[in-house]
C-alpha cells in the first residue's frame, strides 16, 4: 500500500493538473490535508513532506496532538472543518488558525467575545448546508449572506470564506456553484470544498481550498 507521503504527492499531482485544466493559475488551490483519527506519528511524515495546511474535525481531538506538533513545526495552519459548540470557543480560538464552520449567532457572539479576549485572530468561514439536510450543520442558502452581514456588522467578525459539503448521494457540481455565487453575493474570497471523492470538480467550479483526508492517509 502506498504511504501517506505517496499519496500526498499524488493529490498534489492531480490538483496541479485540475487546475491547470480550469484554466487557474498553479497554486491557486490550498490543499487542506484532513488528519482527523490519525496519530501525531501519522501526520509528522506528511509534514515533514512539505505540507503545511491540515484540517481536523473536533476541538478536543486536536487539542491531543496539535500542540506539540505546532510547537515543532511553528508554520503550519490548521482548519478547524468539523462543526463547532459554543463551549468549546476558547478552546478553538486558542488552537485554530482558521475556523471553516460558522453556522448560527450564538457561535459567532462566541467567537467574537474569545477573539477580543484572547487577542486572537484566526481566519473565519461561514458553513453553507447547500443541500438543506437536516441532520448536516451549516446555514440555509436562502440566509447565508444576510449571515455573513450579521456576523461582520453586528458581531465584528471578518468573514472571508464560505464552506460546504455537498450530500454524499447527489452530483457536487451545482452544490460547488451555488456556493460559487454565495460567495459573490457575499463578498467573500475564499471557497471551502471538495473532499477526497470531488476535488477535481470543487476546483473546476472555483474552489481557493479542498479539504482531502482518505486519499492521503488512507482508511479510516
Amino acid at each position: 500500500m502506498a504511504s501517506a507521503v505517496e499519496q500526498l504527492f499524488a493529490v498534489k499531482a492531480r490538483i496541479a493538473a485540475a487546475e491547470r485544466e480550469a484554466g487557474r493559475d498553479a497554486g491557486a488551490v490550498t490543499l487542506v490535508a484532513v488528519s482527523k483519527t490519525f496519530e501525531a506519528a501519522d501526520i509528522r511524515p506528511v509534514i515533514e513532506a512539505g505540507q503545511g495546511v491540515f484540517g481536523e474535525n473536533r476541538v478536543q481531538e486536536a487539542q491531543a496532538k496539535w500542540p506539540a506538533l505546532k510547537a515543532a513545526f511553528p508554520d503550519i495552519e490548521l482548519h478547524l472543518i468539523g462543526p463547532l459548540q459554543s463551549n468549546k470557543a476558547k478552546e478553538a480560538v486558542a488552537l485554530f488558525d482558521v475556523i471553516e464552520t460558522i453556522d448560527r449567532e450564538k457561535i459567532a457572539a462566541e467567537l467574537a467575545k474569545e477573539i477580543a479576549r484572547q487577542g486572537r485572530s484566526p481566519k473565519l468561514y461561514v458553513q453553507v448546508n447547500t443541500g438543506s439536510e437536516p441532520q448536516k450543520a451549516g446555514i440555509e442558502p436562502r440566509e447565508a449572506v444576510a449571515f455573513v452581514v450579521r456576523c461582520r456588522e453586528v458581531h465584528g467578525l471578518a468573514i472571508e470564506g464560505l464552506m460546504c459539503i455537498p450530500p454524499a448521494d447527489e452530483n457536487p457540481g451545482p452544490h460547488f456553484a451555488l456556493l460559487e455565487k454565495l460567495s459573490k453575493e457575499a463578498g467573500v474570497a475564499k471557497l471551502s470544498m471538495g473532499m477526497s471523492g470531488d476535488y477535481e470538480t470543487a476546483i473546476a467550479f472555483g474552489a481557493t481550498s479542498v479539504r482531502v483526508g482518505s486519499a492521503i492517509f488512507g482508511s479510516r
